[in-house]
């Protein structure tokens, strides 16, 4: 069963920098989500499982960057330049394949709180 835990969430002032990070039980295809208060979960960026592939949201790209070391199992986003519409819950995904057809499951994180304040 995969589990993950994230880290990194808090209050910056707009301009400033968070990094989140995500421990992961193995090594998935990985991303990051968020959900804004009132509004639905939306993506923001995703890594492959070697980390040599990524892609991100529109409003994230060129502030936002995703990575992975896989010798700790760990996804981590920086985020940099952030606007008080960054403020959101951040959840960590990881897209685990279960069987030889190519069926995935989907795990996410507990989510992690950052709030930017202007």
């Amino acid at each position: 069963q995969v589990q993950l835990v994230e880290s990194g969430g808090g209050l910056v002032q707009a301009g400033g920098s968070l990094r989140l990070s995500c421990l992961a039980s193995g090594r998935y295809a990985m991303g990051w989500f968020r959900q804004a208060p009132g509004k639905g979960r939306e993506f923001v960026a995703a890594i492959g499982w070697s980390g040599r592939t990524t892609s991100y949201a529109d409003s994230v790209k060129g502030r936002f960057t995703i990575s992975r070391d896989n010798a700790k199992n760990t996804m981590y986003l920086q985020m940099d330049s952030l606007k008080p519409e960054d403020t959101a819950v951040y959840y960590c995904n990881a897209r685990a394949v279960v069987n030889v057809e190519g069926a995935t499951v989907d795990t996410w994180g507990q989510g992690t709180l950052v709030t930017i304040s202007s």
